[in-house]
């Protein structure tokens, strides 16, 4: 059947009704004041959404262009940064660092593995020159499903008092809290395409007082990505450049949308889809890439034996419109990855679940036994109701 495709990848994610008809809006000027209001509320509701009164800029561009300019508008050639490694996207960090330039020293941990607090300590603590300028993080790490300790890495930050904080929020922004002003985080970089429930083509960051003095005397290059241009068109409501205005329209609805739900209540749905799923995959004896202590609320990856990854993620998108994303490099074919964040629902993923045990079965997997995710992730609600 046409237009079932269900999407249980990390991005993008699947969209609410109210926010596709709102994108399919005609246009409207972008220097109107009509849209200058639009601007307003989304700025408000995103200072909700990040917990922050600090200024809260959106970009034309990907979570990658987020964090992009996250880097270029605060630092200087040379400059030396912590860049923590333990997936995908923290390698990424690193590659993009150092191809402005910068001094980066990786903090590396296995990939499945969280990130080690103290291993940020301790090269802050000896660093009594405060030659460090920056620690970049990655919140959620997509390849893996692993939430690194935030939290407990800024600790350490703030107890340096010199260096930045970076992160990458990207798949944890909307599924778990991230206090930035509880936090003290400097410049938080997120996208529109996870738990925004929207489409890709949009970027947030957000950038502390802090921050904004480190911009002062920042030198790489930049202009498009100038978040200083941003700061000042956001005083009148409106943005330096032509801005997607079908996509502000989809934005205005999905933060209509969230603030209607309310943040306690959509980390609390996306911790109880973490459990369901995880529940369910420890029922069908498919092992999880990343312990409990660390999973993400927004993917978890599995590396199931006796059956090929690729085999799963092939039965499910042609038998059941279901799809879910595979490994990234060494994790190619490995595993696969299922995504619950944003506009997800426990139906959603008891589907999701019921699905993959049809396919375990047909592919002929060792020890399954049939009803067994459902029945695991059904005890999951009623324990969270």
């Amino acid at each position: 059947m046409d237009h079932k495709l269900m999407l249980t990848i990390p991005g993008p994610t699947p969209v609410p009704e109210p926010v596709l008809l709102a994108q399919a809006k005609h246009p409207m000027g972008h220097r109107s004041g009509e849209f200058c209001a639009i601007v307003a509320e989304i700025n408000e509701n995103l200072q909700w959404l990040h917990q922050t009164k600090n200024q809260v800029i959106t970009l034309a561009a990907s979570g990658t262009g987020a964090m992009e300019a996250g880097i270029i508008n605060f630092l200087s050639p040379g400059d030396r940064v912590l860049v923590g490694s333990n997936g995908k996207f923290g390698e990424r960090w690193g590659l993009v660092a150092k191809a402005f330039g910068l001094n980066v020293e990786l903090v590396e941990a296995p990939w499945g593995q969280p990130l080690d607090p103290e291993a940020f300590g301790k090269r802050l603590r000896a660093d009594t020159d405060k030659t460090i300028k920056a620690v970049i993080i990655t919140h959620s790490e997509t390849s893996t499903g692993v939430l690194n300790d935030l939290e407990g890495i800024n600790r350490h930050v703030k107890a340096h008092g010199e260096a930045l904080i970076i992160v990458d929020a990207v798949t944890s922004l909307g599924a778990t809290s991230v206090p930035v002003d509880e936090w003290g985080l400097d410049v938080v970089g997120s996208g529109s395409q996870k738990g925004y429930m929207m489409p890709p083509g949009l970027a947030f960051v957000s950038v502390s007082e802090k921050a904004w003095q480190a911009y002062a005397t920042a030198t790489l290059p930049k202009f498009y990505l100038d978040l200083g241009k941003y700061r000042k068109a956001l005083k009148e409501d409106s943005t330096p450049f032509t801005p997607p205005v079908n996509l502000y329209f989809a934005l205005q609805a999905s933060l209509q949308l969230m603030k209607k739900e309310g943040l306690d209540q959509i980390f609390a749905r996306h911790d109880r889809l973490k459990r369901m799923t995880r529940s369910a995959m420890k029922a069908l004896n498919l092992p999880l890439y990343a312990a409990d202590d660390c999973a993400s609320p927004a993917i978890t990856a599995v590396m199931p034996q006796g059956v090929e990854a690729e085999k799963v993620r092939s039965v499910l998108k042609k038998r059941f419109d279901i799809a879910v994303a595979g490994g990234q490099d060494d994790l190619k074919g490995k595993i696969f990855r299922i995504g619950h964040l944003g506009f997800v629902s426990d139906r959603d993923a008891l589907t999701a679940i019921a699905a993959l045990e049809a396919t375990l079965i047909e592919l002929g997997a060792e020890g399954i036994t049939p009803g067994a995710g459902v029945a695991a992730a059904a005890k999951e609600i009623l324990a969270a109701s």
